[in-house]
């Protein structure tokens, strides 16, 4: 099935300062103005060659990157490792550790069904991350994988590394600590490499960067010398989905630019197949618990109005696809809701003509009284066993039906791309 290995990670040196200076959130999650404040903050910041600006953008970024390396800014380790990455964060008050680890991963089809999907893609950030690629021959973050591991065999033998200060530790607003340990013992490698060997590894983050990855091997291909060259390995971060620190959250949905809207006609159509209940105004913190105690439920906010609706036991036989799919919540929504009555179809849906997406449940609400906007939708959070049911039948939710919670960090563990190089 999967097979990992350990590799020689180009990381920051010391001359380079700070590790909070340095590092960045993923390149899609980042505004004109986050990006001036990282830039900011150092000439070595990251999201310069990871979000680069300007004509000949994508040059710009290689010859940085290239700079950064020739001037000792960035250094290739001397022994492969898998790179022990710890995330330190709160949520609703409680404070969470996600665990894993950053590796290389032999690339695969995922029609081979060793490395899995759960969302649709849109084709826009895929170019884009293509000619970054193209132009600076490196990873500079991970494609974010999940596996089964219930029995936490290779958590144990990654663990032994904490017991040393962190080779890395840097801090990112809003409050997420990350931190880095090398594990460079090869008997450790074998024995991880062995028990992943017969486990699939299911996309959690980082569809785009993945089958960028794998546009970029093929491409490449014809200048390797060996099946095992570094082209044919992506960088992924990878944690067990028994990890207590996994958190999804979800995306809840705008709707707005829709001509004509009248919120009666909508809900008269909604309680054809929901039922619908008016909720009286409340803090987020109180409506977002209403909504957790309901399966297959969503909150309309539109102007003054909120309500909660509640697909009825049966209708979901009349959501289209395959039978996995029926009893999620953003298929449904999407189908019975977007689609059908709203007539926002999936094209419009990836180009965000009358769609778009907010993680923040409070935002959302405020979105759902702006007078330009019809209607937000509230969601619930997929749940781990459902996107691993839809991936292990091959099938694929619309895009953003996760949102693991918090993002990785860009430019902690950066992996070269060198068809010449056996991995």
């Amino acid at each position: 099935m999967a097979e990992v290995l350990p590799f020689r990670g180009l990381l920051y040196d010391a001359r380079a300062g700070r590790a909070d200076d340095l590092v960045a959130p993923p390149y899609d999650v980042i505004t004109p103005s986050d990006r001036a404040a990282l830039e900011a903050k150092s000439p070595y910041n990251i999201v310069r060659v990871d979000l680069p600006q300007g004509e000949d953008k994508y040059a710009k970024a290689a010859r940085e990157l290239r700079r950064w390396v020739e001037e000792g800014i960035l250094r290739r380790d001397a022994a492969p490792a898998l790179y022990r990455y710890h995330q330190i964060f709160s949520v609703a008050g409680k404070e969470h550790t996600r665990k894993g680890f950053i590796c290389r991963v032999r690339l695969r089809r995922f029609a081979e069904g060793v490395v899995l999907p759960h969302e649709r893609t849109l084709s826009g950030p895929r170019l884009d991350r293509l000619e970054l690629m193209r132009a600076c021959r490196a990873n500079l973050s991970q494609v974010f994988g999940l596996y089964p591991d219930p029995r936490g065999s290779v958590d144990g033998e990654l663990s032994a590394t904490e017991s040393a200060a962190p080779a890395i530790e840097a801090r990112l607003a809003p409050g997420v600590v990350h931190r880095i340990w090398r594990l460079t013992d090869p008997a450790a490698h074998r024995r991880i490499a062995e028990v992943m060997a017969e486990k699939k590894i299911y996309i959690a983050d980082g569809h785009h960067r993945y089958e960028t990855m794998l546009a970029l091997r093929d491409e490449l291909r014809p200048q390797a010398r060996s099946p095992r060259s570094a082209i044919e390995y992506g960088s992924m971060f990878l944690t067990a989905m028994e990890d207590p620190g996994l958190q999804i959250l979800p995306t809840h949905r705008v709707v707005h630019g829709l001509a004509g809207f009248d919120l009666e006609a909508v809900l008269r159509r909604l309680r054809e197949r929901f039922d619908v209940e008016q909720v009286e105004p409340a803090g987020a913190e109180k409506l977002r618990a209403l909504l957790a105690k309901r399966e297959r439920s969503y909150l309309l906010a539109s102007g003054d109005r909120l309500s909660l609706l509640t697909l009825r036991p049966g209708e979901e036989r009349t959501v289209p696809g395959p039978e996995v799919l029926r009893t999620l919540d953003v298929p449904i929504l999407h189908a019975l809701i977007l689609e059908e009555i709203l007539g926002i179809d999936r094209a419009a849906q990836e180009r965000q003509t009358n769609l778009r997406y907010l993680k923040d449940f409070q935002a959302a609400l405020e979105e759902g009284r702006r007078p330009d906007v019809q209607a937000a939708f509230l969601l619930n959070p997929t749940r781990i066993e459902q996107l691993k049911a839809v991936a292990d039948a091959g099938e694929v939710m619309p895009q953003k039906s996760t949102f693991f919670y918090p993002k990785l960090a860009s430019g902690l563990v950066l992996d070269p791309l060198d068809p010449l190089e056996e991995a």
